[in-house]
């Protein structure tokens, strides 16, 4: 018998390519297309499951035991659409074709819609499908009355139950119940994509180029992308790879209680504190945080790589200290002290000791 899972399911729509089909050629609306949703596969893979491209759809799902920082889950949604709408601009600004298919691309959107419930995994004659009632209410949800309501033509739409287990306080939500047959009224809250979309892509970038750093050190991870990513950034899995030699405690977090540019993370070790302000957020790519431990800033970067197609992870931290000064002795005294004992190494390699206990349990 076929075992009930739990977890979140994610649908993601290009919406308008119903009546942009109608009005252009075929051959180059299919390229578009393709490449659209190639994009959007791409993005989805280091942590859902795809389970059936639906024509202009992508339709994943992952277990909820393997969302570990439900964060990451909103993070690769938004990710998931500033790919979208580079691919799409770019498509558009560097074609010559003059076809009505590729003048047009600019009216393509994307909606994604999220819900956590239960659904089966079938395998029929090699073909893998989701079941159940939660599986129908996703693809259900697609039609609704968002824009209608709210003008938003790209948006992300969670059900009452998702944002429930997600645990998070957005701003700006939509709310709404959408009622279908056999199904009930379905309470959900809905998110403009476009305005995170432009606050996202004009913020500040900050990073150390490699030959600015002052000690830069490299490890390959036999781990996801996201999961490398969950486990170096959030607070609550540091303190695991600690030792009990200090403890991180968040300080102050941004809009919706989620980490980004401005949060603030605090270290006890020792006899000594030491804290961090995050400068540039970018999951799954980079992040660059300030760190103030007694006399000594630095800043540090933190560098995500995916290797062997999604399976690894390559992780390159970069440090540039900023005081104290002279600069020129703290940075030579830094260089010497990790040549004798490196901390980011000694973190790394305890990480990979946790990830391997959990994909090789000991045998009971």
């Amino acid at each position: 018998m076929a075992e009930t899972k739990h977890g979140y399911l994610v649908l993601a729509d290009i919406s308008g390519y119903t009546s942009y089909l109608a009005q252009v050629e075929l051959d180059h609306a299919h390229g578009i297309l393709s490449d659209l949703l190639e994009t959007i596969v791409e993005q989805f893979k280091p942590l859902l499951t795809i389970s059936k491209l639906e024509g202009d759809a992508v339709f994943a799902n992952v277990d909820e035991e393997q969302v570990t920082r439900p964060e990451s889950l909103l993070e690769l949604i938004e990710n998931t659409y500033i790919a979208f709408r580079r691919k799409r601009e770019s498509s558009q600004r560097t074609t010559t074709c003059t076809c009505r298919a590729c003048q047009n691309i600019g009216t393509l959107e994307l909606k994604f819609f999220l819900h956590h419930g239960d659904y089966i995994v079938q395998n029929i004659s090699g073909i893998r499908e989701l079941v159940g009632s939660d599986v129908n209410l996703i693809h259900r949800l697609t039609k609704n009355h968002v824009t209608e309501n709210t003008g938003w033509k790209a948006y992300l739409l969670f059900t009452q139950t998702a944002m429930e287990c997600l645990k998070m306080q957005l701003d700006g939500l939509h709310p709404q119940d959408e009622t279908y047959e056999h199904l009930g009224t379905v309470p959900t809250w809905t998110c403009n994509l476009i305005p995170r979309y432009e606050a996202l892509t004009s913020a500040h970038r900050v990073t150390i180029p490699r030959e600015e750093a002052d000690v830069v050190t490299i490890h390959e991870f036999n781990a996801s992308l996201c999961t490398v990513w969950d486990w170096i950034m959030d607070i609550q899995n540091r303190n695991k790879t600690m030792g009990g030699i200090g403890s991180w405690t968040v300080i102050s977090r941004g809009e919706g209680n989620r980490s980004g540019a401005g949060s603030v993370n605090h270290c006890a070790h020792g006899k000594g504190i030491s804290q961090e302000t995050i400068l540039d957020w970018r999951p799954f790519e980079y992040a660059t945080v300030e760190s103030v431990d007694g006399p000594v800033t630095f800043h540090e970067m933190l560098v995500f790589e995916a290797l062997d197609e999604g399976k690894g992870t390559k992780l390159e931290a970069r440090v540039k200290m900023l005081k104290p000064k002279p600069l020129l002795l703290a940075r030579l005294m830094v260089k010497m002290e990790f040549r004798k004992k490196n901390p980011y190494k000694m973190w790394f390699d305890e990480i990979d000791k946790i990830l391997a206990q959990r994909d090789n349990p000991s045998p009971s």
